[in-house]
């Protein structure tokens, strides 16, 4: 346990780092996956095939293929940028994915009746969407993002793995590789770090899903 209370402040910056990703990731997703649903419920084909096929594809393929085409793909057709870009923006692509089904279930579980009364009043899919349905749609919503939420966190270790710098995977190859330090303690301590991020967050979505239980 000496290797993590003498490296304390690599952890921590670690941490810092982790949190970044997450929130980046996390608002990017939001973004990106309510914009997919949209599309998914779409009275548009074209639309609606746009979605299916970005779920679908991205759903379906690993998440480290995803990252290898950011990371080492992109350069060879003529777009750099650095790892950190990369890896941020190959986890909002692969998370809005699962952000964009769970606004979508959530969509569905509005009664019809909601959107053909929004329809009645001259409202465009768009306005009944942002202004009927999706506030509606927010309690059923609510939980199944927080999962998504914990399953982003876990998969920024992926994002680490590819070189970005400054989180917990990081902490592990500097203290493990550059420092020698034995791989069990350093790990454990990487772990530890995670455990702080996702305990809380499981607990918070533990206690939304509980009332909006009683809510409902």
């Amino acid at each position: 346990m000496d290797v993590i209370t003498d490296n304390l402040g690599l952890y921590a910056d670690g941490l810092l780092g982790t949190l970044t990703i997450c929130g980046l990731v996390a608002v990017a997703a939001l973004l990106l996956g309510v914009v997919l649903a949209g599309f998914r419920v779409s009275p548009v084909p074209p639309l609606r095939a746009v979605g299916t096929v970005y779920v679908t594809l991205v759903r379906n393929c690993p998440l480290t293929i995803v990252l290898f085409a950011f990371a080492f793909g992109l350069p060879e057709v003529g777009i750099n940028g650095s790892y950190f870009a990369f890896g941020v923006t190959g986890l909002t692509v692969y998370t809005a994915a699962f952000v964009c089904e769970a606004v979508r279930s959530g969509i569905g579980a509005v009664e019809t009746g909601q959107a053909e009364a929004a329809r009645s009043i001259g409202l465009t899919f768009g306005q009944s969407l942002r202004l009927v349905i999706l506030p509606q749609a927010i309690r059923a919503v609510i939980p199944p993002l927080g999962n998504v939420g914990i399953a982003m966190v876990k998969n920024s270790a992926i994002v680490g793995a590819f070189g970005v710098g400054g989180e917990l995977y990081s902490v592990a190859s500097t203290l493990n590789g550059a420092r020698g330090e034995p791989a069990l303690p350093v790990y454990a301590g990487v772990v530890i770090g995670y455990l702080v991020i996702v305990i809380p967050a499981g607990l918070l979505v533990l206690a939304a899903e509980k009332r909006l239980r009683v809510a409902r």
